[in-house]
């Protein structure tokens, strides 16, 4: 999918403490300068924009939801610390042939599984034209015959979805937290189904703690409890890895060294990975 780049109107932070340079793409035309900064500032802007420092660059909803960040110098660097674990599906999943994911945000996990799985066919579901439109930004690559990016609400393409998938990796968000509409029992229940028999669905809790009761009642029911809950401390994240079917013991020798090969070759913590999902919470 390509959409033709947006201009930018462009200013400086009107945040003291947070510097920098703030890029609003394809600003309303009704609306001056001054009022989309004041909007901007006070969380009414109601549209994504880029937030640029000399190191970083990061997509925000509002000042306080923070899609990606970038770094400018290691644009396919995964540096938001749940996005490095939630590439633990790998010790699970080391070969996928098909990934979807729901939510593409600034791409941090679809340009990471991108470049680091060639083999892999990768499909991105993104309700947001305007994020999309942002991709070049964030160096997404352009669609081919194993990547591509969809604008469509991901719920509605999954439950579309008539292919077997081998990881379904969920990071939608809107402006207050995880994308009401997946919190829906078909959702859970078709991304079940597609799944390959080794098949799992990794997926990342943040924003209004509220919200999670009703997606993790649904991904009980829909995964019959064969779901691990699993905190990520420094981003304030809960990652939730549910299994097609039920897990030998993490501790076994096949993990242990599944995760040293994985760590040789990405250069991600996998054992550390592997002992934070074995003490993982059960969601029965």
């Amino acid at each position: 999918m390509t959409k033709k780049s947006p201009s930018f109107l462009q200013f400086d932070s009107p945040w003291f403490f947070d510097p920098g340079t703030v890029r609003v793409p394809s600003p309303p035309k009704d609306l001056s300068s001054e009022e989309i900064a004041r909007r901007l500032k006070y969380g009414e802007l109601n549209q994504p924009y880029i937030m640029e420092t000399s190191s970083e660059r990061r997509l925000h909803f509002t000042h306080d939801a923070v899609q990606t960040v970038m770094r400018l110098d290691e644009p396919d660097a995964l540096v938001s610390a749940y996005t490095r674990k939630m590439m633990a599906f790998l010790l699970f999943n080391p070969n996928p042939k098909k990934i979807v994911m729901v939510g593409l945000g600034g791409g941090s996990l679809a340009k990471f599984c991108y470049r680091n799985l060639p083999r892999t066919r990768i499909s991105v579901a993104e309700i947001d034209d305007q994020v999309i439109a942002l991709r070049e930004e964030f160096h997404v690559p352009a669609d081919d015959e194993r990547f591509r990016i969809v604008c469509d609400d991901g719920a509605r393409y999954i439950l579309r979805s008539s292919e077997r998938i081998d990881v379904v990796v969920v990071d939608a968000f809107d402006p207050v937290g995880l994308a009401a509409t997946l919190a829906d029992t078909a959702f859970y229940e078709q991304a079940n189904r597609r799944l390959s028999p080794n098949g799992l669905l990794v997926m990342n809790f943040s924003g209004e703690v509220k919200r999670y009761a009703l997606h993790l009642k649904r991904i009980r029911a829909a995964f019959d409890g064969s779901a691990l809950l699993v905190p990520v401390v420094t981003d304030d994240n809960l990652l939730l890895f549910a299994f097609k079917r039920r897990l030998d013991s993490l501790t076994s020798a096949k993990y242990e060294s599944r995760a040293q090969r994985l760590q040789a070759r990405l250069a991600l913590e996998f054992p550390r990975y592997l002992r934070l999902i074995s003490a993982g919470h059960a969601l029965n």
